[in-house]
C-alpha cells in the first residue's frame, strides 16, 4: 500500500479545485463558441499538467506509483472519450446551441468528478473491509466489457431514458431555451428551460459512467489517491477535448470495441488478484507496467484501425455503445450527391 502524506492530499484537492475553477469561469461564466485552435491549447495545457504531476508524483513516491498513476490517468482517459461520444450525442439530440455547449460540458464534468469522488470513498472503504470485493469488481468489469462488445454499434437512447423522462413528468419544461438560463416565466409561470432536461440527462450518463469507470481504475492500484488523482486530472480536460475531438469522435469506429478489451482485461486482473490474495499465492497477477502496455497497445490499435477503416469507407459512423441495448441506432449518413 502507498502510504500518501496528508501534505499531498491538500496540495493535489487545491491543485485540482483551482484548475476546477477555471474551467468554471471558462465554460460557465463566459459561453462562447470554442475555436480549434482554442481547445487545442486548452487540451495540451490540461495534459501536461497530468503528465508533470506524474512526473512529480513518480519522483516522490517510486517508479511503481508512478505507473500506477499513468495507468489509471490513460484507463480514465480513454473511457473519458467514451463519455464524449454520448456528450455529442445529448448535444445533438437536444440541439443545444453550441455558445451554451460549455455551459453544459462544465456542469457534467463538475457532477461527474463530485459521484467519482462518493464511489470512490465507497470503494475504498468495501476493498478494506475484504478482498472479496475485487472479485465482484473484476466480474462487473467483465459483464461490462461484454455488454459494451454486444451492444457497440448502437447509442444510448439518452432521450427516453428513465431519468429523463421522469424529469419531464415532475417539471413543467418551457419550448424555448430563453439563452442560458435554467428557467424562465412563461405566461407567468416558473418553468424550467429544456437546457436543464440536457443537465438531468448528462448527469444520469455520468452517474453509469461512475459505476464502471471507478472498479475500472481500481484494476491497476489499490490506491484510493491514485485512483481520485487519475480521475481528476482526465475529467479536467474533457471540456476542452470535446471541441477538440468532437468531429474526430465519428471515425473511432473500433473504439467501444477496444474500451469492452480493456475493461475485460483489468476485469481479469482484478480477479486474478482476488484469487491470489484469498485462494491461492501460487496464482499469477499481472504487473501494473504490463497493464499500461496493453492499456496503450489496444487504444493505439484500435485508433489507427478506426481512421484505416474510415478512410476506406467514409460512410461508417461511430457509435458509443450500449450497456443495455437501445432501439436507438444511429443511421448511416448518406454521401452527398
Amino acid at each position: 500500500m502507498i502510504e500518501i502524506s496528508t501534505l499531498t492530499w491538500i496540495v493535489t484537492i487545491a491543485l485540482i479545485l483551482a484548475l476546477l475553477a477555471l474551467d468554471l469561469a471558462l465554460g460557465w461564466l463566459r459561453p462562447h463558441r470554442v475555436g480549434f485552435r482554442e481547445a487545442t491549447a486548452w487540451s495540451v495545457f490540461y495534459v501536461g499538467v497530468a503528465v508533470a504531476f506524474g512526473v512529480w508524483f513518480l519522483l516522490a513516491y517510486g517508479a511503481d506509483a508512478g505507473t500506477q498513476f499513468f495507468a489509471g490517468y490513460i484507463v480514465e482517459k480513454s473511457l473519458s472519450v467514451d463519455n464524449l461520444f454520448v456528450f455529442v450525442i445529448i448535444m445533438s439530440t437536444f440541439a443545444v446551441v453550441e455558445e451554451h455547449q460549455q455551459k453544459v460540458l462544465t456542469f457534467g464534468i463538475v457532477l461527474a468528478l463530485v459521484m467519482r469522488v462518493v464511489f470512490i470513498a465507497i470503494g475504498a472503504a468495501l476493498l478494506s473491509l475484504a478482498s472479496f470485493v475485487f472479485l465482484l469488481f473484476g466480474l462487473l468489469l467483465l459483464y461490462t466489457a461484454v455488454q459494451l462488445f454486444r451492444h457497440r454499434d448502437e447509442d444510448p437512447d439518452v432521450e427516453n431514458n428513465i431519468v429523463v423522462n421522469t424529469a419531464r413528468r415532475v417539471l413543467p419544461i418551457s419550448d424555448a431555451y430563453d439563452g442560458g438560463k435554467l428557467f424562465t416565466r412563461v405566461d407567468g409561470r416558473r418553468m424550467v428551460t429544456p437546457l436543464m432536461i440536457v443537465l438531468v440527462a448528462i448527469g444520469g450518463i455520468d452517474l453509469l459512467f461512475a459505476l464502471d469507470s471507478i472498479p475500472a481504475v481500481f484494476g491497476v492500484t489499490d490506491s484510493a489517491f491514485i485512483v481520485f488523482a487519475a480521475n481528476a486530472f482526465a475529467l479536467l480536460g474533457l471540456r476542452a477535448l470535446y471541441f477538440l475531438v468532437k468531429g474526430l469522435l465519428d471515425r473511432l469506429v473500433y473504439l467501444s470495441t477496444g474500451l469492452s478489451l480493456i475493461l475485460a482485461f483489468i476485469g481479469v486482473k482484478l480477479i486474478l488478484h482476488w484469487l491470489h490474495v484469498d485462494v491461492s499465492p501460487a496464482v499469477p497477477e499481472i504487473p501494473t507496467p504490463l497493464s499500461l502496455g496493453v492499456i496503450v497497445g489496444v487504444l493505439a490499435v484500435v485508433t489507427v484501425a478506426s481512421l484505416i477503416k474510415t478512410r476506406k469507407d467514409p460512410t461508417l459512423v461511430a457509435h458509443a455503445g450500449s450497456l443495455t441495448g437501445s432501439p436507438r441506432r444511429a443511421e448511416k449518413p448518406q454521401p452527398q450527391e
